[in-house]
């Protein structure tokens, strides 16, 4: 779990932490009469050689961190930790168009967007619902929202390429298709927490333009993680001509920063598997506010063990 944006349930009590400042004042001046004194033979130049000098001021310094530590807990800290999601709602939106049969992802963009699908689909929670809708022209949704990965699974493996691409038409059928979410058997008045993924190489070429509907997405609490799938050197064969088809990066990333998600491009499975994996864990995971005093108490007993071990290894050159 990783603690984001520390705060203090009783923050009047961080005056304690004053308290580090001055002992390590007091440690300062201490050295420094030392050094004023250095020509003389002291008892404690016998105890403490020179050339062990630097364990006696690190042992100093965990033992004041230790106690900053302390103080931090006894302020009960709190802060938002990421824990696990038990349900929610995945929207999986992939582009069949006809230019995601190019060879620039080895064996080919749409074979490589069905093999990551499905690595993603295993990587969510059992509690996730997944909904797979495929876009060309138009938009089908192929799977409603089920916890069924089988089902899902062999929707991706049966995904055939068409003509044109229908950006907004796609995002549009996940939103009607959250009529079909089932409902939370812990909390069935509770609408779960969904997100759409959507893959594309390309730019909207037919249909609803794609702004006004990631807007109504984000309105909607529907953020929208998009992947760029493909490289500029992307070519298909069109009735025996070579055809360009370099990925169009520009409106997915608009889509993204509408709806409030996140956009990313992958130009190879690998790096499609890095980006599934990325939105596997954001999606997956949430931010919810705990105390997180016994984290402190752990730092402290850590740093309060070093500076111990540091005196004792000292006490061991004693006569």
């Amino acid at each position: 779990m990783t603690v984001f944006e520390l705060g203090f349930m009783r923050p009047e009590r961080l005056w304690a932490l004053w308290a580090l400042p001055v002992l390590l004042g007091v440690y300062g001046l201490l050295l420094w009469r030392r050094r004023s004194r250095r020509r003389q033979t002291t008892n404690l130049d016998v105890l403490f050689p020179r050339r062990r000098t630097w364990i006696r001021h690190i042992s100093v310094v965990a033992a004041v961190l230790s106690l900053g530590s302390l103080a931090l807990a006894w302020a009960m800290p709190n802060g938002y930790v990421e824990v696990p999601r038990q349900r929610a709602t995945i929207f999986l939106v992939i582009d069949v168009s006809r230019s995601m049969a190019a060879e620039d992802v080895s064996p080919t963009r749409l074979d490589a967007a069905q093999t990551a699908a499905k690595e993603f689909v295993a990587e969510l929670p059992a509690g996730f619902n997944v909904c797979l809708i495929s876009f060309a022209g138009t938009a089908t949704l192929l799977v409603s929202p089920t916890e069924n990965r089988d089902q899902v699974n062999a929707a991706i493996d049966a995904l055939k390429l068409a003509p044109a691409t229908a950006i907004g038409d796609a995002i549009y059928a996940a939103l009607d298709a959250r009529v079909l979410i089932p409902p939370d058997p812990d909390s069935p008045d509770d609408p779960l927490p969904a997100a759409i993924v959507l893959l594309s190489d390309g730019a909207t070429t037919m249909g609803r333009t794609s702004g006004p509907a990631a807007e109504q997405a984000g309105m909607l609490g529907l953020p929208i993680s998009t992947i760029a799938f493909g490289t500029p050197y992307g070519v298909i064969e069109d009735r025996g001509f070579s055809q360009p088809v370099p990925v169009d990066r520009d409106e997915l990333a608009r889509v993204a920063k509408l709806s409030g998600g996140k956009a990313y491009s992958a130009e190879s499975l690998d790096q499609l598997r890095d980006v599934y994996s990325n939105i596997s864990r954001s999606v997956g995971y949430e931010r919810v506010e705990q105390e997180v005093t016994e984290r402190f108490v752990g730092y402290a007993v850590v740093l309060a063990v070093a500076a111990a071990a540091g005196i004792i290894s000292l006490g061991a050159r004693w006569p």
